[in-house]
C-alpha cells in the first residue's frame, strides 16, 4: 500500500447512499453524507488531483452534440476536455461531479431495457453509487495507475456492500462497462465521461475477470495500464472480498 497521510474526504450528495458501504475500510455513510479516510480506504493513493469539466457545461453544451462524417464523437469529447478541462485537488468536487455523471447514465427513466430485465431501480442505484466512488481512482496520461480504491474491483465491492452473488455482481459490472450493450448509451457515456476528464476503459481483455476499469485520459497507454493492473489485481481483489459479511454464493 502506497497511501500517504491525506485529509479525510467528506461530501454531501443529493441522495443518500446505502449505509452498507461502511463495510469497506475507511468509508462511513450517514444518509447523504459520506466520509472517506484515504489512509484506510485506498490501496494506492499517489495523486490527489483529478482532471474534470464542470457538469453543467457538459450537460448544456455537449450532451446534445451529434457525431458527423467530419468529426468523430471521441474527437469532439477530447476537444471539449482540452477547452474546458481543469485540474482539481478537491476530492469532494470529483465525487459531486461523478454523482451527476452516473445519475444521468443510470437514470431510472431508461428502464425497462429489453434483454436486461434483471436490471431495475435497485440495480441502477447500485451502479450510481459504486461508479461515483470509482471516480476517485486515477490513471495517469502515460497509463500508470496512481489511485486504486476497493471499487476498482466493481463486482467484488458491490458483492460486499449489497450481498450479491457472483452472477448478479458480474451482470451489474457488465452493464457498467458495456454501457448497456447499446450504441445510444455508449454515445451518452462518451459525452458524460468528459466531465471526469476521459473515457471509460475496461481492464479485462478476452473475458470479464474482475480486473475492473477506470476513466482514462485520452491517449493514455492501455498496455501500461494493463501491465500495472496485473501487478496488484490478485492481492487487492482478495482484500476486498475479505470484507464480505456473508459467505459468497456462486452460480
Amino acid at each position: 500500500m502506497t497511501t500517504t497521510t491525506r485529509p479525510v474526504i467528506g461530501v454531501e450528495l443529493p441522495q443518500a447512499f446505502d449505509v452498507r458501504w461502511s463495510r469497506l475500510p475507511g468509508i462511513t455513510v450517514s444518509g447523504r453524507y459520506i466520509t472517506i479516510d484515504p489512509a484506510q480506504y485506498f490501496f494506492r493513493f499517489d495523486s490527489a488531483s483529478w482532471l474534470v469539466c464542470d457538469w453543467e457545461l457538459v450537460r448544456d453544451q455537449l450532451l446534445g452534440t451529434e457525431e458527423t462524417s467530419d468529426t468523430a464523437l471521441e474527437q469532439t469529447a477530447l476537444e471539449f476536455i482540452r477547452t474546458h478541462g481543469r485540474t482539481t485537488a478537491d476530492a469532494t468536487e470529483v465525487l459531486a461531479i461523478a454523482f451527476e455523471v452516473y445519475s444521468y447514465l443510470f437514470r431510472d427513466e431508461l428502464l425497462p431495457v429489453g434483454g436486461l430485465e434483471q436490471i431495475g431501480p435497485g440495480e441502477l442505484r447500485m451502479l450510481r453509487e459504486a461508479a461515483t466512488l470509482m471516480a476517485l481512482n486515477k490513471v495517469e496520461p502515460d497509463g500508470t495507475i496512481s489511485n486504486v480504491g476497493p471499487c476498482w474491483f466493481f463486482p467484488a465491492a458491490t458483492s460486499v456492500v449489497f450481498d450479491l452473488d457472483g452472477a448478479t455482481g458480474g451482470m451489474i459490472d457488465e452493464v457498467y462497462h458495456s454501457t448497456w450493450f447499446n450504441e445510444s448509451r455508449r454515445v451518452e457515456s462518451i459525452k458524460a465521461h468528459t466531465a471526469l476528464g476521459g473515457r471509460l476503459v475496461h481492464g479485462c481483455q478476452s473475458v470479464p475477470d474482475q480486473s475492473g476499469g477506470a476513466c482514462l485520459p485520452y491517449g493514455a497507454s492501455v498496455e501500461t495500464f494493463r501491465t500495472d493492473l496485473r501487478s496488484f489485481r490478485d492481492a487487492w481483489l482478495a482484500a476486498v472480498y475479505a470484507c464480505r459479511i456473508s459467505a459468497p454464493t456462486e452460480n
